[in-house]
């Protein structure tokens, strides 16, 4: 058993503070995750975690190791960054996760692309507007818009994406044109609500002059796909909530206008997420990059992207 495949088993043990979730991110049993993390205990003559049968926590020594320890397995990637022709040799599946919205008009459309450039990969695309796990649904990226709940994984930041609040002329017409988040509430306008199991907003955070602020909206409408409540707008149902490139074509054609201008949503973080063992599969590194190019400028004010932290 290599002492860097032990490091590197440690890491996310460490990250997910769990022997089981670090085997099925490894792709190895719990068994070797345990017997590699005894192994490294063994050579530096120290506990690295304090185990219990309900719970698994880092010891003093842990904590001080995990820092040299992802500096160690960045410091290889970075090497084998520079001395590996990875282009060349990319094969194997991808598997990529993404929001509807997202994943239809901005990502699906250049996976032809990157496959005539890769003939040997393969990419599976799942799309969804829910949450999804990278570790238990054994993804290599996903892409998403907000922020993401599990700290211990790497981001890239996209874009800060625009978003607005729209509707048909003919809801207008029929409930009027709210100015702001105030006449939303204070008029009863029907607003289409994106929500799902786990989702945990279910208010729209609106810019104002004095600041930002939750809005409390109501509406009979709710659906946990994207483009659903994008059709119910079209068809007079109600306002929705919409990055400005999802319904950029129904705005120049009319068929949705912008309202409550006075009070417009904030801007939502684009980024890719994925884990520190992702990082080093030049595959996903390269998709991830490939990617980032053909998407940036489809947003409005998009400021260059970040180094992942």
């Amino acid at each position: 058993m290599s002492y860097f495949d032990n490091i590197r088993t440690f890491v996310r043990v460490y990250e997910l503070g769990s022997m089981s979730a670090a085997g099925r991110d490894l792709r190895i049993s719990s068994a070797v995750t345990s017997s590699r993390i005894s192994q490294l205990e063994e050579r530096l003559g120290v506990r690295l975690f304090q185990r219990t049968t309900r719970s698994l926590s880092p010891t003093e020594h842990g904590k001080s190791f995990y820092r040299g320890a992802t500096e160690i397995l960045e410091a290889v990637e970075s090497a084998e960054a520079k001395i590996v022709n990875v282009t060349e040799k990319l094969k194997g599946s991808l598997y990529v996760a993404a929001p509807l919205g997202v994943g239809r008009r901005l990502i699906a459309p250049q996976v032809p692309d990157f496959l005539a450039e890769y003939p040997e990969v393969s990419v599976r695309l799942r799309l969804t507007d829910r949450k999804v796990d990278l570790t238990t649904e054994g993804l290599d990226l996903s892409f998403f818009l907000g922020q993401p709940e599990d700290s211990t994984l790497r981001i890239r930041k996209i874009a800060d994406v625009e978003r607005l609040l729209c509707a048909a002329p003919s809801y207008i017409a029929r409930r009027g044109m709210p100015a702001d988040g105030d006449a939303l509430i204070r008029d009863g306008h029907e607003c289409l609500n994106l929500r799902f199991p786990g989702a945990q907003e279910f208010q729209w955070r609106l810019e104002t002059p004095e600041g930002p602020r939750r809005f409390a909206v109501t509406g009979r409408y709710e659906s946990d796909d994207g483009d659903v409540l994008t059709d119910w707008a079209l068809s007079g149902q109600g306002i929705v909530m919409k990055p400005r490139f999802e319904v950029a074509e129904h705005l120049a054609s009319g068929a949705l206008v912008e309202v409550a201008q006075a009070s417009p949503p904030e801007p939502i973080q684009m980024a890719c997420l994925f884990s520190h063992r992702r990082q080093q599969d030049p595959k996903a590194r390269i998709f991830m990059e490939f990617m980032i190019s053909r998407i940036s400028d489809a947003f409005a004010g998009t400021r260059p992207a970040q180094e992942p932290r």
